[in-house]
């Protein structure tokens, strides 16, 4: 479905040039949930803007079946970290997951699109509210819901549930599971949440500090349908959690190799634990 070939960026200011990422490379199967984890400063971000023809990379390139990718594709979408500055605020529920339909010539009925992935995400009864009504993890929701009425093939989300609290941060992981099953949709996940990557994903790609490459990517064989309780209580979690970790902390990848001071031991396995 999608395929990362030798993607590298780099930023030049004053003359100076600092290396971001350098030459990553992996694919991404039709329908397969992917997470991307890495240190702080990895340049997460920078590979998935990258990826959805946001930024143009310095070297490499993104293919999506096979096609290069230059600019944002028809088939893709994105749901960006900051949900608050995503919606537009003089904009209902509805208006704001009918926004992206208006170009879209396919969509007989957009209102019924837009309707059904509201309820996807659970906001049925709430397509006349406004942003401003509804919490944080609801206005989340809505940008989800406008993502999927778009109808993509491969979904890119930025670390999406980072300004949420845990209790909204797993319903959120929940949904997205959920409605990844319903729309039949190629998911990419950027984290930080080592515990998030791997319960949501099929694989997880772990990036090294900067400048970026791939240091391991790792199958998660853990079953599905996923249980907030039951997955997280398996120990072939806990031993993937711990290996993604370690991955992560290893020195020799520069100072944006280390992990937060305040991140949990490799051992634990409490949900919601960050690094």
């Amino acid at each position: 479905m999608l395929e990362v070939v030798g993607l590298s960026k780099s930023y030049e200011s004053d003359g100076r040039v600092t290396r971001a990422i350098e030459r990553i490379d992996f694919r991404v199967e039709e329908l397969e949930f992917v997470g991307i984890v890495g240190p702080s400063g990895a340049g997460k971000t920078t590979l998935l803007k990258c990826m959805a023809g946001l930024l143009a990379p310095t070297s490499g390139r993104t293919l999506l079946r096979g096609a290069p990718v230059t600019e944002p594709p028809p088939e893709l979408a994105v749901v960006f970290q900051d949900y608050s500055r995503s919606l537009f605020p003089w904009f209902s529920v509805r208006r704001n997951v009918l926004l992206p339909l208006r170009n879209k010539d396919d969509v007989a009925d957009k209102a019924a699109v837009a309707d059904e992935a509201i309820r996807a995400v659970g906001l049925g009864g709430f397509e006349e509210h406004y942003p401003s009504q509804l919490s944080g993890g609801m206005q989340q929701r809505v940008a989800i819901a406008r993502a999927l009425a778009y109808q993509p093939r491969v979904l890119l989300m930025d670390e999406p549930f980072a300004s949420v609290d845990a209790q909204t941060r797993a319903e959120l992981e929940d949904l997205v599971l959920r409605v990844r099953e319903q729309f039949g949709v190629t998911v990419i996940l950027v984290t930080h949440d080592i515990d998030e990557a791997v319960y949501m994903s099929d694989r997880v790609v772990v990036l090294s500090g900067p400048p970026s490459t791939v240091k391991e990517i790792l199958d998660v064989d853990l079953p599905r349908p996923r249980d907030q309780v039951a997955t997280k209580a398996l120990p072939a979690f806990a031993e993937l959690r711990a290996r993604v970790y370690a991955e992560i902390m290893q020195r020799g990848d520069g100072p944006a190799a280390a992990a937060p001071a305040d991140a949990p031991p490799a051992s634990s396995a409490a949900p919601g634990s960050r690094a």
